[in-house]
């Protein structure tokens, strides 16, 4: 494939301005969407606080990356499986949590660097990884259902129905739209849904706020506590979903653009991305993953340098030192972040599904037993009713009643003791 820019060129700076805004575009939804979800979480009212935090961390991780980590024009965002953690582990406080964050990614950071990730990568055979796509995008549906049917100004019903009128008419646009709009989609969707929110229902009124221009975030440093044995478990788990996550973004890119040293460049990407996990447990936010849109982006602008990310890691820096700013952006209704929530996980499933396809990961109805069962119960998990999870003992909580981690523990059980086939790579 041709680029007009390769890996290293630097191009001119109205142009690094241009596609820097577009991959601007490209990575505010995910930050919006993860962290808007999360901060509603945070105790004390410090929900734009923490946008900022991730913002930052974002940002820098971004930065890092491509100027010295695997240095490839790669999308950083909030890891959507870290969510999945942090959503079933909330009960034993923030401070647990983030020290499940700081302690994952400097196990990653550690692991990378000194080359033995190598050894874990021979569990996750074509069909867990599979199944870990699919549980990423069916264990969050009900955090999508909850959004969707918010109850507030107005009723769930309502909001129930808005959603699916929006989300019909988001997939068209995606089945439709072609190029940079298509690669930009979910931002236009987070500003026009809002508005389409806001007209109809005629809920909008300015944000009322004392809010600085520019300022530090508050409580840079989070609370840490000591993780019981089930949540950090959890999250250990989670961290092993997503180094195959880093992996395989860092690997799509590596080849489109046919990139040198990639082993080289796996290990120091992949442990930039452990130490930007530490440093998220650290500052109390959720961390940080490389995206595998970005191949989508670099193929609808024909730029692959890296340096067109600089501009957007600047602004999203600028972004984090702005309180007004934020409280703005986090002014989208709920049933809106649901639904393009919904449609960024209809992606996951297809790379899920695309992946079983391209290495005939479904060949036997075994292997479809393999892939089933895990997504089946642990989707059932995620919908188990809380009153029904609080009767689990609190250490074994965190990990019983997580459908994600439920699912994984079961795909490699099947795959590697139930139905294991040996000699297969």
């Amino acid at each position: 494939m041709h680029f007009t820019y390769g890996l290293d060129d630097k191009p001119g700076i109205g142009e690094l301005a241009i596609f820097g805004l577009q991959w601007l575009a490209v990575s505010v939804p995910a930050i919006l969407i993860i962290g808007s979800v999360v901060s509603a979480l945070q105790p004390g009212g410090s929900a734009i606080a923490y946008m900022q935090k991730l913002f930052l961390v974002i940002a820098l991780v971004l930065l890092v990356q491509v100027l010295w980590g695997h240095r490839l024009p790669l999308v950083v965002g909030p890891a959507t499986v870290l969510l999945i953690g942090v959503l079933a582990s909330m009960e034993h406080g923030v401070g647990a949590i983030n020290a499940s964050i700081m302690i994952g990614g400097a196990i990653l950071a550690l692991l990378s660097a000194t080359g033995l990730f190598k050894y874990l990568k021979m569990l996750f055979t074509p069909r867990v990884i599979v199944v870990i796509l699919l549980l990423i995008a069916f264990t969050l549906a009900p955090v999508i259902l909850t959004l969707i049917t918010a109850d507030g100004v107005v009723s769930p019903v309502s909001n129930f129905t808005f959603a699916l009128v929006f989300a019909l008419a988001l997939f068209c646009a995606g089945g439709l739209l072609k190029g940079m709009w298509k690669a930009t989609l979910a931002i236009w969707a987070l500003l026009l849904g809002s508005l389409a929110y806001y007209l109809v229902f005629g809920t909008f009124s300015v944000p009322a706020t004392n809010a600085a221009i520019l300022s530090l975030p508050e409580g840079l440093i989070a609370p840490l506590v000591v993780p019981d044995a089930g949540v950090l478990a959890a999250f250990l788990i989670c961290f092993l979903a997503l180094a195959i996550n880093e992996l395989g973004s860092i690997q799509s890119v590596g080849g489109l653009l046919q990139a040198d040293r990639m082993d080289e460049r796996v290990n120091r990407g992949m442990t930039v991305t452990g130490l930007g996990n530490a440093l998220s447990g650290v500052a109390g936010v959720i961390g940080p993953v490389d995206f595998s849109l970005s191949p989508g982006v670099i193929a609808a602008t024909g730029c692959a340098s890296r340096f067109a990310l600089v501009p957007a890691a600047l602004a999203l820096m600028a972004i984090g030192f702005s309180p007004l700013l934020i409280t703005y952006l986090s002014s989208i209704p709920q049933p809106v972040i649901g639904i393009v929530l919904a449609y960024v996980m209809t992606a996951q499933i297809a790379a899920g599904l695309m992946l079983g396809e391209e290495t005939r990961a479904v060949a036997s109805f075994e292997d479809g037993l393999v892939i089933g069962i895990p997504v089946l119960i642990g989707t059932v998990v995620a919908f188990l009713p809380a009153a029904i999870a609080a009767g689990f003992p609190a250490t074994l909580r965190p990990v019983i009643a997580n459908g994600f981690v439920v699912g994984v523990v079961l795909v490699l059980i099947l795959e590697h003791f139930v139905y294991r086939k040996r000699g297969e790579a």
